[in-house]
């Protein structure tokens, strides 16, 4: 008896129930989008990832009909999809909210205020990580660096930025969400929900006005060192050490020999200073 790719996924040992089926519509209209996503690679399993996202889409975390989806149309075992749908933190594996609050408790974030903030909304909202409010709106979770540390602390919703944070802003920004409220990101395209999201990350046209935002940019500590490459900011004053020069000397370029670090700097050895040679460890007791 022959089986399909799917069917070998299934591992052995206890027996399992088959993963229940889409609807007939809803599955002919997944098969469409993902003969669509599927065409935009040469092998068609490098559309694994971008096929996790549309399931995800359509019901708000990878479910295992989902995975069986996924696995049925590249051909793949279920052994496969879950693999990969169970190692990256962005699939959902159990019903979550319409919008994904995410507090970066990751170093600077949280010496900046992160953890305060996460510790204030899971009393805020009666949440534990990972856990959702009961009206399905809300989902808290803290995370990972998302490279905007210049912005330190941070929210984000449904990965859109929250920048320059505090316990009583973010109280209010959730909320808004769960109120229904309009909710504005500090920079980047407007919010939608989580699915929403999803389909977009799947590579679908995001069709939200002002999805790019021409007038978003790093902050101000990332940008230092871009000018100066650039010759758009002073050079550091040059600080000699006492006695050495006055405050009217001329500003120079110095040499790299001339500001070796601790580290850089030649250091004496046995070797090299045979006035001081290292001699043999002394015996404990000696």
């Amino acid at each position: 008896m022959t089986t399909t790719p799917s069917e070998r996924g299934v591992s052995l040992g206890m027996p399992q129930l088959p993963a229940p089926a889409y609807p007939d519509e809803v599955r002919a209209r997944l098969e469409t989008d993902a003969r669509e996503v599927i065409a935009r690679y040469p092998d068609s399993r490098s559309a694994l990832l971008p096929l996790l996202h549309l399931v995800q889409a359509e019901e708000g975390h990878v479910t295992r009909t989902g995975m069986r989806f996924c696995a049925d149309v590249l051909g793949l075992t279920t052994a496969e999809v879950t693999a990969v749908a169970t190692f990256y933190s962005m699939y959902r594996r159990r019903p979550s909210g319409d919008y994904q609050v995410g507090v970066c408790t990751n170093t600077l974030c949280a010496v900046m205020g992160g953890d305060a903030i996460f510790e204030e909304l899971q009393e805020h909202l009666g949440l534990g990580n990972g856990e959702t409010t009961d009206d399905g709106k809300v989902t808290l979770e803290h995370i990972e660096c998302n490279a905007a540390c210049d912005f330190a602390p941070v929210v984000m919703v449904n990965w859109e930025f929250f920048d320059n944070q505090d316990p009583q802003s973010a109280k209010r920004l959730v909320d808004d969400l769960r109120a229904g409220r309009p909710v504005s990101p500090t920079r980047g395209a407007p919010l939608c929900t989580f699915k929403e999201t999803a389909r977009i990350l799947a590579g679908f046209p995001d069709e939200r006005d002002g999805a790019v935002d021409a007038t978003g940019s790093a902050g101000p500590a990332s940008l230092a060192g871009l000018k100066l490459a650039k010759g758009e900011a002073a050079p550091a004053r040059v600080v000699h050490p006492r006695g050495e020069a006055s405050q009217d000397t001329p500003p120079h370029d110095p040499s790299p020999a001339e500001h070796l670090s601790s580290h850089d700097a030649p250091q004496d050895t046995s070797a090299s200073d045979p006035a001081h040679p290292a001699g043999p460890a002394a015996e404990e007791g000696e």
